[in-house]
């Protein structure tokens, strides 16, 4: 089994933030971490924010094919 690359957010990180320092140029980056981070994605509402806590994991890469 291998391991995902992953980042903790820093203070006053939003998901946004992230997208941009691990995945710059990317079109629609924080979209693409939100779908690799199924855990943010359930806590986040429509049109909301996803709310960045200190503990969260966020997977900077796409997981693995079975």
């Amino acid at each position: 089994m291998s391991s995902r690359q992953y980042t903790f957010p820093l203070p006053g990180d939003d998901l946004a933030a992230i997208a941009a320092r691990v995945l710059p140029g990317q079109d629609d980056a924080a979209q693409q971490l939100l779908s690799w981070n199924l855990h943010l994605a359930a806590r986040a509402g429509l049109g909301r924010s996803v709310g960045l806590l200190p503990s969260d994991i966020v997977f900077t890469e796409p997981p693995t094919p079975r």
